[in-house]
């Protein structure tokens, strides 16, 4: 697979960025290290380049109600101006992608899928789509800029960019006189915003960003910090801890699903599964030793297994192992399990996420 090269590029190896495929992207892994550039975002203030991530723009007379019959959350709930976490699922309830609506008018919707996702979305918004309807992929148009920390407000003020927003609220505002979206969202579980600016802005606004963060301590991140905060934080990745052979119940998502809502796309099974009540479920693990996890080790409950790792890594925050698994739904919290790890059985607690305490107000 040919990796896409983001606009950023030149930016990222200047400084010494360790570049990596995923999801047909070349992007930055790590600068100046994980351990780093996780605790500037806990405790300063974190830069990202996501532009990875999959932009979809839905208009048309009617686009957020076409699109409420088709993703598992209610966009009623929501107002213009507005952001709501949601899924795609398949028929069978299992999750196609995990994604953000950005509701700009009832006739005009930003959808931010999954890098790796974005065309099975597309496709499957496609069938049977109303005509007045469109569906535009600008995936290679914008990048995605992610600022997270306490500190990230101060570095958007800095730039004369607004800050005072709700979580899960975004404004339209201006960087050189070019139209961007400001987004109180992120991927980290601290206070931050993500930034959607067409590719011709790209290059000013980054450097924007890092001079102006300078007085704050930011740091350039990679995607090695941005899943250990994520991890710490018990967000699902796609692939790993939610698929489209997991349903939203098994993986707790039950919060993200419009249930007093009419049709949607995996519903009937959705509600079956809630229903019936789920056999596995995905739990938090916690090291009572040294053990790290890693995704596809086999989780015991004695000599039985009862389950296998999703999502698992080394806490920078509490200093030990932490891990997602999909188990048995009937292990309660705080049972002692093993983990196989290199043939030896590493002990954990079961427990749920998030593992570290949200920083998001």
């Amino acid at each position: 697979m040919t990796n896409h090269q983001p606009p950023l590029t030149e930016q990222h190896l200047a400084l010494g960025a360790k570049m990596a495929p995923f999801s047909g992207w070349a992007m930055p892994l790590e600068y100046t290290g994980v351990l780093k550039e996780h605790a500037a975002v806990r405790q300063a203030v974190g830069v990202f380049d996501v532009s990875h991530l999959g932009k979809l723009r839905v208009t048309g007379p009617g686009a957020a109600a076409y699109l409420n019959t088709r993703l598992a959350n209610d966009l009623t709930r929501i107002a213009p101006g507005q952001a709501q976490y949601t899924l795609m699922c398949n028929q069978a309830g299992g999750v196609i992608d995990d994604l953000i609506a950005y509701l700009f008018t009832p006739d005009d919707v930003l959808l931010i899928p999954n890098a790796a996702n974005t065309a099975a979305v597309a496709h499957q918004l496609a069938d049977a789509l109303p005509a007045p309807i469109n569906i535009t992929n600008q995936h290679k148009d914008y990048v995605v800029l992610a600022i997270q920390g306490p500190r990230s407000p101060g570095v958007l003020e800095a730039l004369n960019l607004p800050t005072n927003m709700a979580y899960m609220a975004f404004a339209e505002a201006t960087f050189t006189g070019t139209a961007i979206t400001v987004c109180r969202t992120g991927y980290t579980g601290e206070m931050g915003y993500e930034l959607v600016a067409p590719n011709a802005v790209a290059a000013d606004l980054w450097a924007a960003i890092v001079a102006a963060g300078e007085p704050f301590g930011l740091v350039p991140c990679g995607l090695g910090a941005r899943d250990t905060l994520r991890t710490e934080m018990g967000y699902p990745l796609h692939g790993q801890d939610i698929s489209p052979t997991i349903n939203p119940v098994e993986a707790r998502l039950n919060w993200a699903i419009g249930w007093k809502k009419g049709e949607f796309d995996g519903a009937s099974a959705i509600r079956a599964a809630k229903a019936g009540g789920p056999t596995r479920l995905l739990r938090g693990l916690k090291a009572t030793g040294r053990g790290i996890p890693r995704p596809g080790m086999s989780v015991f409950l004695g000599d039985t297994p009862v389950g296998q790792v999703t999502s698992g890594t080394f806490s920078p925050t509490l200093r030990l192992g932490i891990a997602l698994t999909l188990a048995d739904a009937q292990l309660p919290l705080g049972q002692t399990v093993s983990v196989e790890i290199r043939n030896r059985q590493e002990q954990f607690e079961v427990v749920n996420p998030p593992f570290v305490v949200s920083g998001v107000k």
